[in-house]
């Protein structure tokens, strides 16, 4: 979000992408010094290329107003 400044992202979108950085801190997923805003996001330590990559295209497709690849990606409860 900071490199695309004139990207405007909707407080909709941006509270998905806040809750599933906590639902993925929450889970142990990625690091507790991982950020999830106000202003970027960051997801330290993620186990595998696949799972980051699969995350990334999730973030991504959320900040462009499509949240259902964010909800697949997210843990699930055990």
């Amino acid at each position: 979000m900071i490199t695309a400044p004139q990207h405007a992202v909707a407080d909709s979108v941006y509270d998905a992408v806040r809750a599933a950085v906590i639902q993925l801190l929450r889970a142990g997923e990625i690091r507790s010094d991982s950020s999830a805003g106000p202003v970027y996001f960051v997801l330290h330590d993620v186990a595998e290329e696949g799972r980051a990559r699969e995350l990334a295209a999730a973030l991504h497709a959320a900040l462009y107003g499509n949240l259902a690849p964010l909800a697949r990606a997210m843990p699930t409860a055990s």
